[in-house]
């Protein structure tokens, strides 16, 4: 009874602040600028950027799969991929306490004679080896925007991370995950392959909406708005990528309705992908398919 009543405190508050920061938002921008950018979008620019998302997804369930045969768990790339839809799935449409990666452990550790703590390190290093890359294009982005000189502690937080962010990866591995060393490389390399696809996929939005002046200071917000998203306090991100768009277009001087506009865009590419998770059932497959 106490762990259903924090998941759905978790839930609520995640719903809560998610509404709560839209409601923020849009009290702040021209809706009517938002639809007239919507109205002009190029949907050959937004047809690539979901092209480039989903490959972005793709290689991510190859990393995550070099992860878990590491760790004995033998399942083909197809059957990879299939699970790692689902857990996009659960992720944005089913805020609640299980989570997408608690549902690919659970499915795992249900089919494979492997320890659940053995799971939840694997996907907890997938999910660094992510974020690691983001953090570094994030941090040499913020370099050359707008964005630099305008707090101190900031610039030197973008040069620091931008030095120190692979070699200190690196050491966490050495020095506490010694068993995944062998694959370290691989995955991060392809970690940073990932965040690259993400990159283009937000630059397609960017040429979608006609904001191809802006470029820079887009996918630097963009990238900072994905580190925050990261945080599990919203449903999918949502409200939280809007706010960063919001304050720091008004930071540098500039209307913040194309950013929420690349915001919500971007949410519906990220919702239209995760939804094909809802087609696939992996029960009717075996577990080394």
């Amino acid at each position: 009874m106490v762990k259903l009543n924090k998941k759905l405190f978790k839930t609520f508050f995640k719903i809560t602040l998610t509404v709560t920061a839209l409601y923020f938002v849009f009290s702040k921008v021209d809706i009517k600028d938002i639809e007239s950018i919507l109205k002009k979008v190029d949907l050959l620019y937004l047809f690539l950027a979901f092209i480039f998302f989903n490959l972005s997804k793709i290689l991510s369930s190859i990393r995550l799969n070099i992860y878990f045969k590491h760790i004995g768990v033998k399942i083909s790339e197809i059957y990879a991929l299939k699970l790692y839809y689902i857990g996009m799935f659960y992720n944005l449409f089913l805020p609640s306490g299980v989570g997408g990666d608690g549902y690919k452990i659970y499915i795992l550790n249900k089919s494979h004679n492997i320890k659940l703590s053995t799971l939840i390190t694997a996907s907890l290093l997938d999910r660094v080896s992510g974020l690691i890359p983001l953090l570094f294009f994030a941090s040499s982005l913020f370099i050359f925007s707008q964005f630099y000189h305008k707090f101190i502690w900031l610039d030197w937080f973008g040069l620091i991370g931008a030095v120190t962010i692979f070699p200190l990866f690196y050491l966490i591995n050495r020095l506490f995950f010694k068993g995944y060393l062998k694959i370290f490389f691989k995955t991060t390399l392809l970690g940073t392959l990932v965040q690259l696809l993400q990159l283009l996929s937000a630059l397609f939005i960017v040429y979608a909406i006609g904001y191809e002046s802006s470029t820079i200071i887009f996918l630097t917000l963009f990238l900072i708005s994905s580190v925050m998203a990261v945080l599990p306090i919203s449903v999918g991100g949502v409200g939280v990528r809007e706010l960063t768009f919001l304050y720091g277009l008004t930071l540098i001087g500039l209307d913040a309705s194309g950013g929420v506009a690349f915001s919500m865009l971007f949410f519906l590419i990220t919702a239209i992908s995760s939804f094909i998770g809802v087609f696939f059932n992996i029960n009717s497959y075996p577990k080394d398919f």
